[in-house]
């Protein structure tokens, strides 16, 4: 692995250490404590968390949190699904955002990089959309806002996100799911599969990067 990979995973480590780390000295907000707020609202709570989510991308709010959040709330199946779920709404709304103001948006500077991953998606949406949710080396909104602005087919582009989230989404909710258990040995899987998902993409970034013909880009 190259020395600029395995300082990403590095920092990526250290800063979810400080973050756990702060939350249990200063915060006090334990795994438990997220999991019973989220299942205070009752039988509707799904539905709150699935639309918390599909709204995300108009606020910005990170995906990775609430994704955390459904696996501590609603376990590994049902957090798998509604994650999916509302990850699924949230590409929507994007996708529909970009799609419906695409000259607004068009107008905003855009950097080389996305220029060129906009006219990909435009040659070839179902491949390219499901290429970068499978290695997501770009924010899963702004490849939704993308998909949007290259006006790849809604059919092409809802299932390249279902089939390329599948494996992000399988482990942020069993990684949710074990924190709540307690159980060190189930903890320490579900960090090892998070940390494999984690760093497939940065493996690849290179080879990607050519499928998409930005190797020569900075």
């Amino acid at each position: 692995m190259k020395k600029g990979a395995l300082m990403k995973v590095a920092a990526f480590i250290l800063v979810l250490l400080l973050l756990l780390w702060f939350s249990g000295s200063y915060i006090n907000v334990s795994p438990q404590q997220i999991r019973d707020w989220i299942l205070s609202f009752g039988w509707i709570a799904p539905v709150i968390f699935i639309v918390m989510y599909s709204v995300r991308p108009i606020i910005l709010f990170p995906a990775s949190v609430l994704s955390l959040a459904g696996g501590l709330a609603f376990g590994t199946f049902w957090g798998f699904v509604f994650i999916f779920i509302g990850a699924l709404g949230a590409a929507s709304v994007a996708y529909f955002i970009a799609a419906t103001f695409q000259n607004s948006f068009i107008k905003f500077e855009q950097s080389e990089r996305t220029q060129m991953i906009r006219k990909k998606m435009e040659e070839n949406g179902f491949f390219i959309v499901l290429l970068l949710r499978f290695l997501p080396f770009l924010n899963f909104d702004l490849i939704s806002y993308l998909g949007g602005l290259a006006s790849v087919k809604y059919r092409s582009f809802l299932l390249a996100t279902g089939l390329g989230i599948i494996p992000g989404t399988l482990a942020y909710s069993f990684l949710g799911s074990s924190l709540v258990s307690g159980n060190k040995t189930i903890i320490f899987i579900a960090v090892a599969l998070f940390l494999i998902v984690l760093l497939v993409p940065i493996i690849a970034k290179g080879r990607v990067k050519e499928l998409l013909g930005l190797s020569s880009k900075k």
